[in-house]
């Protein structure tokens, strides 16, 4: 394995420490050519205590040398682009499968249309588990009993019943749904745990049959019609969470040999183009992430990051891309909390975390289980999340969580393709983020943690100002 001397790692983490509280230090934009707004009228939806998603009165521009300032201005500069938008979305859990296949038809049909239909929250990005995960109904694999090299009892028959035709209604809705595998533990004969799936680490002499297990599951996935478009070697490679649910610990150095020798290989043979993203975990894992690039056989197949938002700050992915600024960095878990009071109201909260998110570079926002019951169910693991949406289990009553409300300030507006745009303004209780859509519009998020207040947008020698309401979440669009 190639990769830095602990000496030559201190000293890189001395050198980037300053990072950590710059949110535009790495990579540089790319600048480009703009011709300003039109002089079309500008659309606002607000989220509040009284409002969710609820379309404002249409604003106006006014020159910029006539208009009135307000105290705060956000000022926009379309021709500093950063990081292209893969997406947003969230996990086809076993749980969340299941509990979309309990509804009545009509229902179910009408939530995945309202959730994945290109007219409403047009969720483009989904992760689904390569086997059980922690919200499943039962812990499983593909190829469970005793050691089975040659993979003769591979089969994906589980999926078959509920997983499969979510994938495939949620894709039929959106095309352009793109798909992220990740496993939570290989079968339990290639671990060190004794033939379960619950906690333990790999087995070193096992990487090379979990590499065709890999690839059966891509194949047979694609023969099912769902082509997943990337893979993560293992969701949280640095926990195995106590042996209290599937997990698998991975070292650095093991994940390197699997991906350069083993998976990329592999995958690169079965003519598969499927995509490679590394580490899966917790921002506290910058160094590794840093290490890992370095290594010329992983470069060959990866050249991205999965992060998770539980440890760590979002800043700290500057770090790595201080070092490789050409990697592409993705945000692949996060999610409410069934047991928290503010379940359905902390959009504030999930608002700030997807600014925070993207103004750190990364392209897309991958939020845990899309649907559980009222209790967080099912769940065979030791957490009590919710999902982005909640579905009773006797009623089949719909709850939308705060973080449904953020993501539709975002996903509604923000397509596929769009790229990240400069905006500056250092404002108090406040957060904001701005992009600019393949078709020319822009978009700009404000996150309003504090009381009522106007606010000027300023775009190319053009003002406007927008009243925010206090504790919310609102979007702006013009032409």
């Amino acid at each position: 394995m190639s990769s830095r001397t602990r000496r030559e790692f201190l000293q890189l983490a001395g050198a980037t420490a300053a990072l950590a509280t710059v949110s535009e230090a790495m990579p540089a934009p790319v600048y480009a050519a703009d011709s300003g707004p039109s002089n079309s009228t500008l659309q606002a939806w607000v989220t509040d205590a009284g409002h969710r998603y609820a379309e404002q009165p249409k604003l106006s521009w006014t020159p910029a040398s006539t208009a009135a300032l307000t105290e705060d201005t956000i000022r926009i500069d379309a021709t500093r682009q950063y990081q292209p938008i893969l997406g947003f979305g969230g996990a086809f859990t076993d749980a969340a499968c299941w509990n979309f296949q309990q509804m009545p038809e009509s229902s179910r049909e009408e939530l995945l249309h309202e959730l994945f239909h290109r007219s409403q929250m047009n969720l483009s990005v989904g992760r689904l588990c390569i086997g059980a995960s922690d919200y499943s109904r039962n812990a499983y694999s593909y190829d469970d009993g005793d050691a089975d090299p040659g993979l003769t009892r591979f089969s994906i028959d589980h999926d078959r019943a509920y997983i499969l035709p979510t994938l495939r209604a949620a894709r039929q809705l959106n095309p352009d749904l793109f798909l992220l595998g990740s496993p939570w533990s290989p079968p339990g004969w290639m671990k060190s745990t004794q033939n379960t799936l619950l906690g333990g680490t790999i087995s070193r002499s096992h990487l090379g049959v979990y590499a065709q297990y890999m690839v059966k599951f891509l194949q047979a996935y694609r023969d099912a019609g769902v082509l997943v478009n990337a893979v993560t070697s293992q969701n949280e490679v640095d926990t195995d969470q106590d042996g209290k649910m599937p997990a698998c610990t991975w070292p650095q150095e093991i994940e390197v040999q699997f991906v350069g020798d083993d998976l990329g290989p592999a995958i690169e043979k079965a003519g598969l183009n499927t995509k490679i993203w590394l580490i899966d975990h917790n921002y506290n894992l910058w160094g590794r992430a840093i290490c890992e690039l370095d290594d010329e056989k992983v470069r060959k197949y990866a050249n991205a990051i999965a992060w998770h938002g539980y440890v760590g700050k979002p800043e700290w992915v500057q770090k790595v891309l201080a070092v490789h600024p050409d990697a592409e960095m993705y945000w692949t878990e996060g999610g409410p909390d069934i047991t928290a009071t503010d379940y359905e109201t902390d959009w504030v909260k999930w608002s700030n975390t997807f600014t925070g998110v993207l103004r750190n570079h990364m392209r897309c926002i991958i939020a845990w289980n899309l649907v559980l019951d009222e209790l967080g169910k099912p769940n065979i693991g030791p957490f009590p999340c919710g999902g982005v949406v909640t579905v009773n289990s006797q009623t089949k009553k719909v709850t939308r969580s705060g973080q449904y409300w953020a993501f539709a300030h975002y996903s509604r507006n923000i397509k596929q393709g769009a790229v990240r745009i400069d905006s500056q303004g250092e404002l108090n209780e406040m957060s904001h983020v701005a992009f600019k859509n393949t078709d020319g519009s822009r978009v700009l998020v404000l996150t309003n943690n504090g009381s009522a207040r106007p606010l000027t947008i300023r775009d190319s020698g053009r003002t406007t100002v927008v009243n925010l309401r206090p504790k919310s979440v609102t979007t702006v669009s013009w032409e």
